[in-house]
């Protein structure tokens, strides 16, 4: 068990690890057969431990900084990075591994975001979201992109962004907070604010969120459930990461004043108490640095992981002992987290990492695709097959 703000934007407003009862899909793990995928050559896949019944192969090599993921309406891959480059990647004969990588844009400002809408790839850099058109169709010759804003804090630090659409049409576009821990004017910092996908109407959405790479919606209740990184340097095993569920705008979820939903700031504790902020729906592990997150929506998998939350876990870079380098799954019942387990790792062997998760995307087929930023490949998790 194992236990992240300018004037003139509109603000709508603002447990030790969880044991319980064996989760059976997570209860027996067995190592994965090796899959290598070429021109890449092998990668150590052997060591990656999952449940029985999966195993894990290379879909897409040659990616280097592979991190979010979204997928376009003709099947098109599209992966961001936090180099300069934006990547395509198509599986024309839908056998699981990808036949072409296109390099569609370079020279931006760590373009980590991208979504995808109405024929149009959504690109969220540091400073600015921008729209390609027509993309699936010009993959060899890319438009020049639309910049639709351009007013988003340059600040590198938490400067990265996951974008992705909810349910309500907008896009969602997170501010990390530009420090370790800090408090600052503008109410964009240490946010998810929404646009309209012209670009317009920015107006923050949740507050108290210290640095979120990841979220999604309930496929049912359509809530948006997002990771958000708990702050440094208060020791090894506080604060936790954290999964946390907004329902509605106007929520706050404690940073800087409050971290994990019960640890009072020691520089901004005093202020407001943490009985004042929406606690996480599962604390995570401390420091693993829990970025994408998906619900499953695939039929592929045992149904015991219909609409359960998989977290990809990057790793910690400032803790005596690692952790992190997997993904994990969260269960729900009636809502509410009530378990929280490994599912896939193996990525760090000791104190060394030779490869690093980022994001999840399940596939129309219902298969799971991880990105790799250590490694530069996403890699493909199927059941059954």
């Amino acid at each position: 068990m194992i236990g992240s703000k300018g004037s003139g934007v509109r603000i709508l407003f603002e447990l030790p690890f969880l044991f319980v009862l064996s989760f059976s899909f997570c209860s027996t793990r067995e190592s994965s057969p090796a899959q290598t995928n070429e021109p890449g050559g092998p990668m150590p896949l052997e060591r990656i431990r999952l449940p029985q019944g999966f195993r894990i192969s290379v879909f897409a090599d040659q990616i280097p900084n592979a991190r979010s993921l979204t997928r376009g309406a003709q099947g098109t891959l599209f992966v961001g990075t936090r180099d300069d480059s934006v990547y395509a990647v198509q599986d024309g004969n839908n056998d699981g591994k990808a036949d072409k990588v296109f390099k569609i844009a370079s020279g931006l400002n760590s373009p980590n975001g991208v979504a995808f809408k109405d024929g149009s790839l959504y690109v969220g850099e540091i400073n600015r979201i921008t729209r390609y058109d027509n993309i699936e169709s010009s993959l060899q010759n890319p438009p020049k992109p639309v910049v639709i804003n351009d007013s988003y804090p340059s600040d590198e630090h938490h400067g990265w962004k996951f974008i992705a659409f909810g349910p309500d049409g907008w896009l969602y576009v997170p501010v990390g907070a530009p420090c370790n821990v800090c408090l600052q004017d503008d109410k964009r910092y240490a946010s998810i604010t929404r646009i309209k996908p012209d670009g317009s109407g920015l107006e923050v959405f949740a507050q108290g969120v210290r640095n979120t790479v990841g979220f999604d919606w309930h496929p049912e209740t359509k809530a948006l459930w997002f990771t958000d990184n708990g702050r440094d340097l208060l020791g090894d095993d506080v604060p936790p990461d954290e999964l946390n569920q907004a329902p509605q705008p106007g929520m706050h979820f404690g940073f800087p004043f409050c971290q994990g939903g019960d640890v009072s700031d020691p520089e901004f504790g005093s202020r407001r108490p943490c009985s004042e902020f929406t606690p996480p729906e599962q604390k995570l592990g401390p420091h693993v640095a829990a970025l994408g997150m998906r619900f499953y929506t695939g039929s592929m998998f045992p149904a015991e992981y219909k609409n359960q939350i998989f977290i990809a876990e990057h790793g910690s870079w400032n803790r005596s002992t690692p952790l992190g380098y997997r993904v994990t799954v969260v269960r729900l019942e009636g809502g509410k987290a009530v378990d929280y387990k490994v599912f896939a790792e193996g990525w760090l062997q000791g104190d060394d990492a030779w490869g690093r998760p980022v994001d999840v995307l399940v596939m129309p087929d219902g298969a799971l695709l991880v990105s790799d930023d250590e490694a530069g490949v996403i890699y493909r998790i199927a059941y059954g097959e």
